[in-house]
């Protein structure tokens, strides 16, 4: 199954900067490929995933807290970055579940951030965010104790997305699967995605545009998890998606930058609580 997932991921035709990602984790997925089997196993001892669909349903607008301490349109993100702590003050600020970056060579992240985050967050769902090609990663995610991965619809062919949703749910976990324009949202939508989310950057030249946010939250089904991405900075930004149908923003690089201390009001703005 993971060698039919790998030859349907489309990399030649994704943008620029991911198709330069995507070659990188097929050089990363081959060097792992001899974990396999043990991946296999952990993931199945590992502890039951937690429902990350389920608590994103919410009366009030849900905020996915990213840990992350850089990116390729932003750069260094968080000089004195520390996972552990971001992740402590996420929890106490009423993250209502958390993504983890854990691509090292683009965003500095790790995938031992994964169990650290798990470590102080037993009950926090949580998202390993980062370019999934292979259903390898989808077995790693699981035995790192992630409860969901990000999909990509621009890295990945239909089949290869229906195979990957299918993996996910036979492991316990529903993905995030993303997309930025029409027909990336429309193949993520008849591949049976359950979590939709609108990247509101363009991948190819990085600007961002909530605009397609707002656009694209129209061409989702009903019964469905709409998840916001990419440029929500204010409260405005916030109650502009939540305003449209948004279920959940997903949100890294402004709560990064304030840092812990300021996460509790950071986190509140964005839900639109009154301090």
């Amino acid at each position: 199954m993971t060698a039919k997932i790998q030859n349907h991921s489309h990399v030649d035709t994704a943008p620029d900067i991911l198709k330069k990602i995507a070659l990188t984790k097929k050089e990363e997925v081959e060097a792992a490929r001899k974990k396999l089997p043990s991946l296999k196993s952990a993931a199945a001892d590992a502890s039951p995933a937690l429902d990350f669909k389920g608590a994103l349903r919410k009366k009030r607008l849900c905020v996915i807290a990213e840990i992350k301490k850089a990116s390729p349109s932003a750069g260094l993100i968080a000089a004195d970055f520390d996972p552990g702590k971001m992740a402590d003050a996420y929890g106490k600020a009423g993250a209502d579940a958390i993504s983890v970056l854990t691509d090292e060579k683009y965003f500095q992240g790790s995938p031992k951030y994964l169990p650290l985050v798990r470590s102080i967050l037993p009950q926090m769902p949580l998202l390993r965010k980062d370019f999934i090609i292979d259903g390898l990663q989808i077995y790693e995610a699981r035995a790192l104790g992630a409860d969901s991965f990000l999909l990509i619809a621009a890295l990945l062919e239909l089949p290869a997305m229906v195979d990957m949703l299918e993996l996910g749910r036979s492991l316990g976990m529903e993905a995030l699967v993303e997309a930025h324009t029409e027909e990336e949202l429309a193949h993520a939508i008849e591949a049976g995605a359950l979590v939709l989310g609108v990247n509101s950057r363009n991948l190819r030249n990085f600007e961002v545009n909530l605009d397609v946010a707002v656009r694209l939250r129209g061409m989702m089904p009903e019964g469905i998890v709409s998840v916001a991405e990419s440029g929500i900075k204010t409260p405005a930004d916030a109650e502009r998606l939540r305003a449209c149908g948004y279920d959940a923003i997903l949100v890294g690089e402004s709560l990064m930058r304030g840092g812990a201390e300021n996460c509790p009001a950071a986190m509140s703005a964005l839900r639109g609580e009154q301090p």
